[in-house]
């Protein structure tokens, strides 16, 4: 069994970050194999939704402070210059995570700490079961949130939260991630990923490129004007409406069934 597994059944992928016995804390070569596995599901017209999990008890420690001690983890070995070099952010999991065109969604199975919970918070849909928490515990460790979770958690939770969260370190709940919007339902433990896959299946349904689509202007939306928005989006329905989905959405709604869609 490797350190990261991908499953596929139907038109969802499942990721599941496997060191249990570590609470899934990541190491280099699992970075590298995160990265690949998601450039490959995201390339891959058969996966319509990715599902993004922990073995065991935990979702992902964060980076595996064993390798951080040892000088072999980020910022390791011949001083922070020659570490940034070999650090290729473009290829990171949080950047590659971020221009993911398939959906993502985090199923949050247990704790999720620094890196790991960058990760959760990268993802599009967040679902915990009840015994899932984020923690911030990045100044608790003399370092900053570094890889995505400066910019993502102020624009989840607004910015006085994320100041609070952020520079106490704090640990979030189940009920508190649902209070404040951070994850979209919690459910038992054991009815989760029943639960985050009968909704990775519901968005497969849908017509693959509309999501896809759907999914970048969103992300755009996030550094563009109202204005500009608009004009993308307008510019990406020109295209969908000669696909054959389109046709097959008109027909099917006409038809009173349900639709098939091929992702052409």
């Amino acid at each position: 069994m490797g350190e990261l597994l991908v499953e596929r059944d139907g038109h969802v992928a499942t990721v599941t970050l496997n060191r249990p016995e570590r609470l899934n804390a990541i190491t280099g070569p699992m970075l590298d194999a995160f990265s690949r596995a998601l450039v490959e599901l995201d390339e891959d017209p058969d996966v319509r939704a990715i599902v993004i999990t922990g073995a065991g008890r935990g979702f992902c420690a964060g980076l595996d402070l064993q390798d951080q001690m040892s000088g072999q983890g980020l910022g390791g070995g011949a001083g922070i210059g020659a570490a940034t070099q070999r650090f290729n952010l473009r290829d990171a999991p949080p950047t590659v995570l971020h221009n993911v065109d398939k959906p993502t969604i985090c199923a949050l199975n247990g704790g999720a700490a620094g890196y790991g919970m960058d990760l959760a918070l990268g993802c599009d849909i967040r679902i915990a079961s009840e015994k899932g928490k984020l923690s911030a515990a990045f100044t608790k460790r003399g370092v900053l949130p570094e890889s995505g979770g400066t910019w993502l958690l102020p624009r989840i939770v607004g910015w006085s939260r994320a100041a609070e969260i952020m520079f106490t370190g704090r640990t979030l709940e189940a009920p508190q991630l649902l209070e404040l919007g951070l994850v979209s339902r919690v459910v038992p433990a054991e009815a989760l990923m029943s639960d985050v896959l009968a909704v990775a299946n519901e968005i497969a349904e849908n017509a693959p490129l509309a999501v896809q689509a759907t999914k970048r202007m969103m992300r755009m939306g996030q550094n563009e004007t109202f204005e500009a928005n608009v004009h993308h989006v307008f510019l990406q329905l020109l295209p969908l409406f000669r696909t054959k989905d389109f046709q097959e959405g008109m027909k099917s709604f006409l038809e009173k069934r349900k639709p098939h869609f091929e992702g052409r």
